[in-house]
């Protein structure tokens, strides 16, 4: 299989990376997460203009009909930048629409660049659970409930949500979803930054009118293959920002001097960089399987290979970032450090949409796993 990048995928990435260098610099992102907004509406309409909305998006709605591999290579960068835009939600969204069909109109929006997504999926009980949904809608998709850390729910135009229409509370089959307008009377939101300078919100419906996306008994299909390529994605962030913390780790060592001498010539932190790099490579590997598999017609093998891309990738995270931390001393920790957010941004991906512990049970269920 050839692992590299296509020329079109390349240019991507080098748009990407040269906004990044020249103004989306760390003190450039600093200034914009301690703002009031939390996000730039320049470096979003910089994001528009370089073609990254529309890259996921359909043509016959204005995209470019990108594939999950596409997203991978957009997605490093992203993540190497430590860019805090809401464009992760606003894709995961998007693919929300195009498996649910009959969302043209919306999908036009997000390709634009005029409409964001948040998706409403978590509450309070739930943890990585999405199957544990207490917000009811009723036949007339009257929506009422609380859904807790909803990434960029404050800067959403409007929110994917998860809601019950039958079963019991941890019933698969009685969950349906919905497209909610922000501004739709009964939505309230409580916008909020999270600890790697992104932003989320408590997104509470009072009989709040939503637009049916898929009925109880196809939504959950949608929503565990769309949750899917959401893990897809934050596993090729994950991997940009420890391409970027390893680097970073690689140039202190060679420079920081002890005892008259680069600490990078110590025999024993040559083995620690070594493990960091083993790590990374093979979670690249698994996030590359994951962003070729993530689109298979086959669900459990597309639930396999993300449940375990996430683990691997989340253990080489752990590790990565502990070992980055460490090796700069205690300037590891902070917050005139790249290297501390970088770390920090790679915690919440390992929470986000389930942990390593939940996706080593995950894998394991699957009867190809069972019956092995």
């Amino acid at each position: 299989m050839d692992f590299n990048f296509k020329e079109e995928q390349q240019q991507f990435a080098d748009a990407l990376r040269r906004w990044v260098d020249k103004d989306y610099t760390f003190e450039e992102r600093r200034k914009i997460i301690h703002s009031d907004a939390g996000v730039s509406d320049e470096a979003w309409a910089t994001l528009v203009e370089l073609g990254m909305t529309a890259l996921p998006v359909p043509e016959a709605q204005g995209g470019f009909d990108g594939s999950a591999v596409d997203m991978l290579v957009v997605m490093q960068e992203l993540g190497r930048g430590l860019v805090v835009e809401p464009y992760f939600a606003t894709v995961m969204g998007a693919q929300f629409l195009k498996l649910a069909g009959g969302q043209e109109a919306l999908l036009s929006q997000v390709a634009e660049g005029s409409l964001k997504l948040a998706c409403a999926l978590g509450e309070q009980q739930s943890r990585h659970d999405l199957a544990d949904v207490a917000t009811v809608a009723s036949p007339a998709h009257v929506i009422s409930g609380t859904k807790t850390v909803v990434l960029h729910g404050g800067q959403a135009g409007a929110f994917i949500v998860s809601a019950r229409t039958g079963g019991a509370q941890r019933d698969q089959d009685g969950i349906a979803l919905y497209v909610v307008p922000r501004d739709a009377a009964g939505v309230s939101v409580t916008d909020y930054r999270t600890l790697d300078g992104q932003r989320a919100a408590t997104v509470r419906f009072e009989n709040a009118q939503g637009t049916l996306l898929a009925a109880a008994g196809a939504g959950w299909d949608v929503l565990e293959a769309a949750t899917d390529y959401g893990n897809a994605l934050l596993c090729a962030e994950a991997i940009g920002a420890m391409d970027a913390i390893f680097a970073a780790t690689l140039e202190y060592l060679k420079t920081r001097q002890q005892f008259g001498a680069p600490i990078g010539k110590f025999q024993a932190l040559q083995h620690r960089m070594a493990d960091m790099f083993i790590h990374l490579e093979q979670a690249r590997s698994m996030a590359m399987l994951a962003a070729v598999k993530v689109s298979s017609s086959d669900a459990e093998e597309r639930r396999r290979v993300v449940s375990a891309a996430k683990v691997r990738v989340g253990q080489a995270a752990r590790f990565v970032g502990q070992q980055a931390v460490q090796l700069h001393g205690g300037m590891g920790v902070t917050d005139e450090l790249p290297a501390a957010h970088w770390f920090k941004r790679l915690t919440m991906i390992g929470l986000t949409l389930g942990d390593v512990d939940h996706h080593l049970e995950r894998f394991a269920t699957q009867t190809s796993f069972a019956g092995a």
